[in-house]
């Protein structure tokens, strides 16, 4: 059921896209999706299950011309998450993020103290998240937020405004609790050594191998 309900770009499910990118693949069951004509999801991104994509504020309104929803190539998206494009959200290449994410262009209005909150216009502001960034679990990137290169978001942050490249922001509201630069590298530094790369000259096969073996005392 799972494999036969997946969404490619073989098999759409009645789902037409502005784009979908070779090797992408949205999880069974999809969450809520709609104004997929202006959705541009990139080649080799994982949607995960009960994944919300969504572009304008309702379906079936002409959007213009312009994409609104893009994911760049390798994205991946943990179960649960929503992105909710009301406006422009952009997404840069090969971002992760964990289950439950939030990501919205949209908040509402509490202008009028008389009138209920939800009946009031929001406002939105465009989002975008730059390459390489890692989104915790439970952290919520909310309207005009702006995520430079190589950027972590702690689980459960609250993030808006503007974070540079290569910071570790946390908390909410999220605020930087660490940052990289080519001199002093990180800052404050990494309480643990980097992991080791497997070497170049290992084989697959090797690997498959050494899976199966048990750990000696």
């Amino acid at each position: 059921m799972q494999r036969r309900g997946a969404v490619t770009a073989e098999q759409t499910g009645g789902y037409a896209f502005g784009a979908l990118g070779a090797g992408t693949k949205l999880a069974f069951p999809q969450g809520t999706v709609f104004g997929e004509p202006w959705i541009r999801l990139g080649a080799h991104c994982i949607i995960g299950e009960q994944v919300t994509l969504t572009a304008g504020l309702m379906p079936d309104l002409d959007l213009g011309p312009d994409p609104i929803l893009t994911l760049g190539d390798g994205v991946v998206i943990g179960r649960g998450s929503h992105v909710v494009a009301d406006t422009t959200v952009r997404i840069g290449s090969d971002v992760y993020m964990g289950p439950y994410v939030y990501i919205t262009s949209t908040n509402h209005s509490y202008d009028d103290p008389h009138e209920p909150v939800g009946r009031q216009w929001p406002r939105m502001e465009p989002v975008e998240i730059g390459p390489g960034c890692w989104i915790g679990t439970g952290a919520v990137i909310l309207p005009g937020a702006r995520l430079g290169r190589n950027v972590v978001v702690a689980a459960g942050a609250v993030v808006r405004g503007t974070v540079p490249d290569h910071a570790v922001v946390a908390g909410a509201p999220a605020r930087t609790v660490r940052t990289w630069d080519e001199e002093a590298g990180w800052q404050p530094p990494l309480r643990t050594p980097a992991p080791r790369p497997i070497p170049t000259d290992v084989t697959p096969e090797q690997l498959i191998a050494l899976s199966g073996l048990e750990d000696t005392p």
